[in-house]
């Protein structure tokens, strides 16, 4: 299609391959909206959902840690299951970027632009 063009061959040859690309990580960015990760702490009494983007989409709290006099350390609790949930989806949504540069043969850990 493109022969006897030459550079301008191989210019839109990179063009579509970029399209593609980019075509491709939006496709992962929308699956990552999509995507749940849970973080924990204390042993499971705190569990926090968010999305693999890192958006916070819910919290559970074991109601037996309910006590007054140690409202520090279940807010403690929280945040480290808060924490944790965002770590989770931080790596999620790199694995899942990994999975795109690797299928268009990108090194690893190359950072794409969009």
């Amino acid at each position: 299609m493109f022969k006897g063009l030459g550079q301008f061959g191989d210019m839109a040859k990179m063009m579509k391959q970029a399209q593609e690309m980019q075509g491709r990580v939006t496709e992962v960015q929308e699956r990552l909206e999509e995507m749940e990760v849970t973080g924990e702490s204390g042993a499971g009494l705190v569990k926090a959902t968010c999305t693999a983007k890192g958006k916070l989409t819910g919290l559970d709290i074991d109601p037996s840690i309910f006590n007054p006099d140690e409202k520090e350390v279940v807010e403690d609790l929280i945040l480290a299951a808060i924490k944790d949930a965002q770590s989770r989806a931080k790596e999620k949504s790199k694995e899942e970027m990994e999975k795109v540069t690797s299928e268009l043969g990108l090194p690893p850990g190359m950072n794409l632009p969009f």
